[in-house]
């Protein structure tokens, strides 16, 4: 079906560019929540794990063993947030991330997954992969390849912008 359908818009958009960028927020907007409804399922008894944390928990799995700063955390989140700290802080609290000083320099602090972080990611990539599948699996590796390489190309253009 398309946008225009979905939305019940009965006037034109105004240009390809606006029913791009309207396509674009509605299917992410569809993926985010359907992605957070997996995770929740996925981790019944983990309650208040969010697709923000899930992101950085994803993020620190990544980087181990090493430790990342707030600064390069938020350099790599998918959907960046105002508070990298409060993220934090909520992982510690729930034993899935530490906290450690910089030894060279004592104001830095270093975060990095725990065994139970790493025990908890382990648990939620197969559910997640399976809903990814499900999710756009229905695509042809070729459609796959090629939807990646226009967001890539729709981002560059962003990025390019002087706002």
């Amino acid at each position: 079906m398309s946008l225009k359908e979905q939305i019940q818009q009965r006037r034109p958009f105004a240009s390809p560019e606006e029913e791009a960028y309207l396509n674009l927020q509605r299917t992410a907007n569809l993926l985010f929540q359907a992605g957070a409804g997996v995770i929740k399922a996925a981790a019944p008894g983990r309650r208040g794990l969010t697709p923000s944390q899930y992101n950085v928990m994803r993020i620190l799995r990544g980087a181990s063993p090493e430790a990342l700063t707030c600064g390069e955390i938020s350099e790599r989140l998918v959907t960046p947030g105002p508070d990298v700290t409060r993220l934090l802080d909520r992982l510690e609290e729930r034993g899935w991330a530490e906290r450690d000083r910089d030894v060279g320099d004592r104001r830095v602090v270093r975060s990095r997954i725990t065994a139970a972080g790493l025990e908890l990611l382990a648990s939620l990539d197969e559910p997640v992969q399976s809903w990814l599948s499900e999710s756009l699996g229905h695509l042809s590796r070729e459609e796959q390849k090629s939807l990646i390489r226009l967001l890539e190309r729709a981002r560059e253009g962003v990025e390019n912008l002087k706002v």
